[in-house]
Parts: structure tokens; sequence; C-alpha cells
């Protein structure tokens, strides 16, 4: 039986590139950005190799439009990025105590800036609502994911946020990306926010992480702007 050896992807195949907003975007403490989980600990000594932070990165906060212009010239149609939480909402402790988020009108400028950007240079914006980057929670919970069910609303109104802001030009989008990487913190600490746990315990399906998850579904269906996906 003959083999070819030419490999043929399937028409409408998606070309494209992607990045972690932690990864490149720099401006740790710019325009109203507060800590996430990752600022604390890679800020913490031993936890990263080499001391590295994302505080700088490769600074594609402020050098976004040079970055999207190189996209551009790749030729590749579709470019993936995460969209910061703590850029968009932050934590606000009432006098009562109880915990809310209020939005960074700042930081939702900046990502109608890129998004804008992207869409004038023929690239179709493909948005990740969360990649790892969990806004620093308050004090009365400090154990990410696996501290707080509050956090799976918290996480619904933060992607009724962005669907609300960016779907209008943005028709695709990933809840996360790698969440088994992300609930593996919880169980040897390896990860940000370094919790030691007998167990997984952010993998049952009534833990906080998957009802956020749940949660969006639910929001994905009534928000998101028509003719969009999301999974």
């Amino acid at each position: 039986m003959a083999h070819s050896s030419t490999l043929e992807f399937p028409p409408g195949f998606m070309w494209g590139t992607a990045t972690a907003a932690y990864q490149v975007e720099g401006s740790s403490t710019a325009d109203g950005r507060l800590n996430s989980i990752w600022d604390r600990f890679s800020a913490t000594p031993g936890k990263v190799h080499n001391g590295d932070t994302g505080n700088d990165a490769c600074n594609h906060y402020t050098l976004f439009r040079e970055d999207v212009a190189r996209i551009a010239d790749l030729g590749t149609s579709h470019y993936r990025f995460s969209i910061a939480w703590p850029r968009i909402h932050a934590w606000q402790i009432l006098p009562d105590g109880a915990v809310e988020l209020r939005e960074n009108e700042r930081g939702v400028a900046f990502y109608n800036a890129l998004i804008d950007e992207l869409v004038a240079r023929g690239v179709a914006p493909v948005a990740t609502l969360y990649h790892w980057d969990l806004p620093s929670p308050p004090r009365r919970c400090t154990g990410g994911w696996a501290g707080d069910p509050a956090l799976a609303h918290a996480f619904a109104r933060y992607a009724r946020a962005c669907f609300a802001a960016f779907g209008d030009r943005v028709k695709r989008w990933a809840p996360s990306t790698s969440p088994w990487c992300s609930l593996l913190a919880y169980e040897n600490g390896e990860h940000a926010p370094g919790t030691r746990r007998a167990s997984v315990k952010g993998t049952g399906p009534g833990t906080p992480f998957w009802l956020g998850r749940a949660r969006l579904h639910v929001t994905n269906q009534s928000s998101r702007a028509p003719r969009g996906a999301c999974g």
C-alpha cells in the first residue's frame, strides 16, 4: 500500500500564534493592574528558576502594536492571547467584610486597543479567559481555586464582563489553558499559589474551578456575542 509523504491540512485550517498574558505583557503594576497569584508566587525566593518573574517579560503591554505587526507579517490568520483577569477586575473588601470585584477601565481599554489592532491587521483575535493568573485573593481566601466557592461566581462575572466588552470582535473564546496543570498546583505546590494538599481537591466536580467553568458555560450561552464560539 502506497503512503503519501505529503501532509495536507484540511480546508479551513486556522494558522495562528499564541501567548499568555503573564508571560509576555510585563508592566505588572501599570494602569491599575493588581497582583495575581503568579506575581506573589514568583516573588517568593526559591519558587522559580533564577528568580524570574513576569514583571517585565517582553513588554507586550507597551509594544503590542509592534508585536501585532510582526504577527501580521507572518501571514497567520489568528492570534490567541489570554486576558489577564487582574487587569480587568480587582478584589475589593467592603467595610462589612464582604468581598466584591471592581472593574478596571484602563485594563479593558488595553485589550480593546489590542483587539482593534489585530482586526485592523486582518488577524482574527482568539481570547483565553484564564491562563493561571488568578487575581491575588483577599485575606479570607488564600487557597486560590481550592479556597473559596465564591470564585466560581467571580469567574462568571469576569466572563460576562469580557463577553460584553470584547464579544463584538472576538468570536472564538477558550475558558482556560491546560486546566489540569493549573489544578496540580494544589497537590504538590509546584505552581502558584503553591498550596500543598494530600490530594488534588480542585479536580472534583463540585470544586470552585469546575464550578467556575460550569458557570461560564451558562454565561456563555446567555451573554456571548451572536455566532461566536467558546470551548
